[in-house]
């Protein structure tokens, strides 16, 4: 929870700000889990493409969130408005780490945010695009956030709680991302065989990815403590930090609980899936045939213990251990149940960000507004309690009205930043560039297993437009390697006066570097000989 004092910002001490900063550098890496969990789903030749987009949501997200994202979200200058603040653009404070540790702090929830909607345009967006919107796409984040955490928030003067961001970051992101697919159209031909989802490139990339954002999420749920000593819940003495390491320990816990059943009743439904294919009188030969035969799927234990992690961020500090794994059971299950709905729309969402982080985002603030109860040692719901613990439903209106301002807005802005975009530079790579994939085209890479200048004339034969620059293929690194060993054996042959005899020697069949290597064979065996 990013609050704020009547300054602009929290109060901090030395021990506050050094666990802001350490939990920000580890919310950092969960870039590595994205990019892992991404191109892991993605196919082989546009794996490279979608690590290099979210290299970029932190560069050029990372510079307008300094330069105007943390003075929109944040700032207290005269003309602030319960809806935007104006201040602290490119942000320098003297005096005050304060401020410095909150920009590092949220500058990586707004990195996130953009990496969200960079799953669901894979394969397809056009790299040039994708620059441009990582830069303007940090308007989209940092305005909702500040109507959840910023002093001058509508949203927070009404009472609405999100603790560490199932609305502010993944909310939004998530309806980002649904507007992005939509726009960007599916893929070349992904629904011509109907809407099952398509195998992932890497599941082995993909369950890095999954362990990789679990442990950073550990910490994104309880660094949103925003400090260990309590001063911003105005208690003295030891019970300061008391309670503030008590919330952070039951962000923790919940946390986890709430992964743990998300997990569970991911593979379950995966069973339960599989189950209902066999005859009723059989189940127990079925169970049996089920352990030998069936195979877990990746994509749904992934997805539902993420959204079983986005539904619980938002209550994350407030919610009973037991009520995280209820709230983590159900996300799991919606989202699951949301990716292929949306396949059925021809919504083409590679990652499932959209049903991940949208879904999972509004179940998540649909929980605080079901189970929170106010804690007067914590103090931190304002009086406000859940429906299920005699709250009555204002509270919960607040949470829904919190989802359907942040997605609205997430949705219209995305729309005019694309649109706006694409008069510029087409959003979405042409037909020829998407077939022979993202790496190739954008990054000049070549994998293995793919015949590019086969694939190219092909294209050519069918009259596609092709730009000459393209046809400047650089050799795959194998290719290289090669030529490294040739050219070293070749060289050590030049030092023996056999060079020339032996290339004269050598059929036209045999490569120069197998005949090198036979003959020096045969040197090698003639000289042990003598």
């Amino acid at each position: 929870m990013a609050d704020e004092s009547e300054n602009g910002i929290t109060p901090v001490n030395a021990d506050d700000a050094t666990w802001i900063l350490t939990a920000s550098f580890v919310i950092f890496t969960m870039q590595t889990g994205f990019g892992l969990l991404e191109s892991g789903a993605v196919s082989k030749k546009n794996e490279v493409n979608i690590l290099m987009k979210n290299a970029v949501d932190v560069v050029l997200g990372g510079l307008s969130y300094w330069m105007f994202g943390y003075g929109l979200q944040y700032g207290q200058d005269p003309g602030t408005t319960q809806f935007y603040g104006i201040g602290s653009f490119f942000v320098d404070a003297e005096n005050n780490g304060g401020i410095f540790a909150t920009f590092i702090f949220q500058l990586s929830f707004a990195t996130t945010a953009t990496t969200i909607v960079s799953g669901a345009m894979a394969e397809r967006a056009d790299f040039n695009a994708y620059i441009i919107f990582s830069f303007v796409n940090t308007i989209t984040y940092c305005i909702p956030a500040g109507w959840m955490w910023g002093q001058h928030g509508f949203l927070k003067k009404l009472g609405a709680i999100d603790f560490a961001g199932s609305c502010a970051v993944h909310l939004t992101g998530g309806a980002s991302a649904l507007v992005a697919a939509v726009m960007l159209k599916p893929r070349l031909h992904r629904y011509d065989q109907g809407t099952n989802s398509l195998a992932m490139g890497d599941p082995g990339n993909a369950i890095m990815g999954l362990f990789t954002l679990w442990w950073g999420w550990l910490v994104f749920n309880t660094g949103s403590s925003f400090g260990i000593t309590d001063n911003k819940w105005q208690y003295s003495g030891r019970i300061k930090l008391l309670y503030s390491i008590l919330c952070i320990s039951r962000a923790a816990i919940n946390t986890i609980n709430a992964s743990l059943g998300g997990g569970i009743t991911a593979l379950t439904v995966t069973f339960e899936k599989e189950i209902k294919l066999c005859v009723p009188e059989r189940l127990y030969l079925c169970y049996f045939r089920y352990l030998k035969n069936h195979m877990f799927g990746v994509s749904d234990t992934v997805n539902g213990i993420l959204g079983a992690l986005v539904g619980v961020t938002a209550g994350s500090a407030f919610l009973r251990p037991w009520e995280a794994l209820i709230v983590g059971a159900i996300c799991a299950i919606v989202v699951n149940e949301s990716a292929p709905f949306l396949d059925k729309l021809n919504v083409d969402d590679p990652v499932g960000a959209v049903a991940v982080h949208g879904v999972g985002g509004i179940l998540g603030m649909t929980a605080v507004g079901l189970f929170v109860e106010e804690d007067p040692l914590l103090n931190m719901t304002g009086g406000l309690n859940g429906l299920f613990k005699g709250g009555g439903f204002y509270f919960l209106w607040v949470q829904l009205l919190s989802c359907v301002c942040t997605a609205t807005w997430s949705m219209l802005t995305t729309f005019i930043l694309l649109k706006g975009i694409n008069f510029i530079t087409p959003i979405r790579m042409s037909q020829p560039k998407e077939l022979l994939g993202a790496d190739f085209n954008e990054h000049d890479i070549r994998h293995d297993g793919y015949d590019y200048e086969a694939m190219i004339d092909q294209l050519k034969e069918q009259n596609f437009k092709w730009h000459s620059s393209s046809m400047a293929i650089t050799p795959p690194r194998s290719d290289w390697d090669k030529y490294l060993v040739d050219k070293y054996l070749i060289r050590q042959e030049e030092q023996n006066g056999h060079r020339m005899v032996w290339q004269s020697e050598r059929p036209e069949s045999m490569s120069l570097r197998k005949c090198i290597q036979r003959k020096m064979k045969s040197c090698c065996e003639s000289c042990s000989v003598s």
